[in-house]
């Protein structure tokens, strides 16, 4: 149990709150309404191994700066609570699993699967050459989308637009949030060398750059459903997601990051399951 726990910990298994309901909603999009519950669960599984094989690979790679940072090392690897090894055929397991469940929902998703899970993994090195890494993992997220569409259909359609307005707003909300986060980190990316916008044009910025990207992150979702006539219970979630940002910027206001934990778990992990519930309730299928 004590390895079970850990391992979770160091993948931050609850963070996968962020992508799946975004990868439900992509599904339900591309059904109209409630697919079937084998490829629901197959989206789900594929969603959780992707995230879980890159977030590894993240935890390895990031093994010394996160030693050499106070915030992150008491982190499992960093305190030797689990080994690179077991780290390293912990995130090959899941990658097997990610194409294998790729494959099995169509031979395009199988297909695909190798080069969109090169492109998560390659994102664990976009901070040592470019501060624009947030958005690489807002793209990380916010292909979780289309992906879950083209799972349903079994291949890329017209009829996809709606879906990849989604995407579009789903990169920027997790930028958006993701330059929340790592001002915690500011100070700490320009001692190792890192490359944040926190970290080169200051926290200030960064959050005044968070409150832009989740304008224009509502803007995009709403033409998603807009596009797809999904009705007015995904306005309401919409609606709702919408209120859990403003206050995911009350909380984090100035450079006061004392609150950021519960601005970026709480308001962020519940904006995505109301945006789901929303669209899902809409195209007349409960979750």
């Amino acid at each position: 149990m004590n390895r079970l726990r850990e391992t979770l910990g160091m993948i931050a298994f609850q963070h996968s709150i962020f992508s799946l309901p975004f990868a439900l909603s992509g599904a339900w999009l591309a059904a109209g309404g409630v697919p079937p519950w084998r490829t629901v669960g197959l989206v789900a599984l594929a969603a959780v191994a992707a995230r879980t094989a890159a977030m590894t690979l993240n935890r390895l790679v990031d093994q010394p700066f996160d030693a050499a940072n106070p915030r992150t090392e008491d982190r499992s690897l960093p305190a030797g609570r689990l080994s690179r090894r077991f780290a390293v055929l912990f995130a090959l397991g899941a990658a097997v699993a990610f194409v294998g469940t790729a494959w099995t929902l169509s031979p395009w998703c199988g297909r695909a699967s190798v080069p969109l899970l090169a492109w998560l993994c390659a994102y664990s090195w976009a901070k040592r050459f470019t501060w624009a890494a947030h958005l690489w993992l807002g793209s990380c997220l916010g292909l979780a989308a289309p992906a879950a569409w083209i799972a349903v259909r079994g291949e890329p359609g017209a009829e996809m637009l709606p879906t990849l307005w989604m995407c579009g707003g789903v990169i920027l909300w997790v930028t958006g949030f993701d330059l929340i986060y790592s001002s915690q980190d500011a100070q700490a990316d320009r001692d190792q060398g890192l490359h944040s916008v926190p970290g080169r044009f200051g926290v200030r910025a960064a959050l005044m750059a968070s409150r832009v990207l989740h304008v224009l992150a509502f803007l995009a979702l709403a033409q998603a459903l807009r596009s797809a006539g999904a009705g007015i219970w995904a306005a309401v979630g919409l609606a709702v997601m919408g209120l859990l940002l403003v206050w995911q910027h009350v909380l984090v206001r100035g450079a006061d990051l004392t609150r950021v934990n519960r601005a970026f778990f709480t308001a962020n992990g519940w904006a995505g399951v109301a945006f789901f519930t929303g669209l899902a309730i809409g195209m007349g299928g409960a979750p």
